[in-house]
């Protein structure tokens, strides 16, 4: 090989050279991944005096992902003191008690080896709008879990639209989706007298189908509670022997008495930090009664409207002010309560 030639073979290396560092600034600057191997088939090594770069580094095998650690269980005399914090409910109060020392029993009969009875903690709950079934059925999700029953503790609420579909064999899919979300908890459904349909083409019964097999199949991890207008519930749970079967704990909630709804709009009052003057607290009072008398009131959910509706007059009264206080945010006024009520024209 001539002089000329080894010119050649130089100038082509440092082409090559400048080649790959310019792949790897491409790489870099684009990417955000270096080329570190181009044009090798070994990995880069490096010197044994340097620290190793975590670019050029053998990848680390990867860290096992950890499935979702749940909090502990609850303890049992913090649920039953935030049962007793709740407005009315008297009667339920007492049924969920005699629910929980039923349930003690017969885990301790089965400790013992004695005989037990089938233990069906499917329930109904009916009532009207408003009066606290959502709320009682998340307690009893968490109740259930303190008490070793289900795993999770969780609650799932749907009604008909979230558990039937339009086409053939597509309702049974959608069901079973929410059951598998439920698993663990509790399966919530709320106005569950709408699955049953009044054509032969609804699917409705599909979904009460797919739900009875799963209470089956899973009863050791699963609890579905119905909810409903009373009389609409009773005519639910018997019309199909499954349901009947399944469901035999029944709960009445009752409508609150203008007292309670008044402790409820306290109870809201005092968790967004306002303050109602004398005058005022009569006035909300009469305005509970007024409205509470229409069978569509809503309870609980009525009470949440004339606190917001108090609210949106009192803001407007505070918006007139030049000067607003710590002390004016907070407090509502009889003329709050007059505006809300539409007797004072703005």
């Amino acid at each position: 090989m001539d002089k000329k030639d080894q010119i050649i073979l130089q100038q082509l290396d440092v082409i090559r050279t400048m080649s790959e560092r310019g792949l790897r600034s491409m790489g870099d600057d684009f990417w955000g991944t270096p080329f570190a191997n181009v044009g090798k088939k070994e990995p880069v090594v490096p010197h044994e005096d340097k620290k190793e770069s975590p670019k050029t580094a053998d990848p680390q095998p990867a860290e096992p992902v950890e499935e979702e650690q749940l909090p502990p269980p609850e303890k049992m005399e913090d649920l039953l003191a935030e049962l007793d914090g709740y407005v009315g409910l008297d009667v339920i109060k007492d049924e969920v008690r005699s629910l929980i020392n039923m349930v003690k029993v017969y885990k301790l009969r089965a400790e013992h080896d004695l005989p037990t009875a089938d233990l069906s903690l499917h329930m109904v709950f009916s009532g009207n709008p408003g009066t606290g079934k959502t709320m009682m059925a998340r307690l009893m999700s968490r109740i259930y879990r303190s008490l070793g029953i289900l795993s999770k503790g969780h609650l799932v609420e749907v009604d008909r639209s979230g558990l039937v579909a339009g086409y053939v064999g597509q309702t049974a899919l959608k069901t079973k989706k929410v059951i598998d979300k439920a698993m663990g908890g509790v399966l919530f459904i709320d106005e569950a007298y709408a699955l049953n349909g009044k054509s032969e083409n609804d699917f409705g019964q599909e979904a009460i189908e797919t739900i009875l097999k799963a209470m089956e199949d899973h009863r050791d991890d699963l609890v579905v509670i119905v909810a409903g207008y009373t009389d609409l519930m009773e005519k639910f749970v018997h019309s199909n022997p499954g349901l009947e079967s399944r469901f035999n704990r029944f709960m009445l909630f009752p409508d609150y008495t203008t007292d309670e709804m008044m402790s409820i709009f306290d109870m809201r009052c005092s968790k967004s930090c306002y303050t109602l003057t004398d005058e005022a607290r009569a006035m909300v009072r009469d305005y509970i009664a007024e409205e509470s008398a229409d069978g569509t009131f809503g309870n609980g959910r009525g009470v949440r409207n004339i606190f917001e509706t108090i609210l949106v007059a009192q803001n407007n009264r505070l918006a007139q002010q030049e000067e607003i206080t710590r002390e004016d945010l907070m407090l509502l006024t009889a003329d709050d309560v007059l505006h809300a009520r539409g007797k004072i024209d703005e």
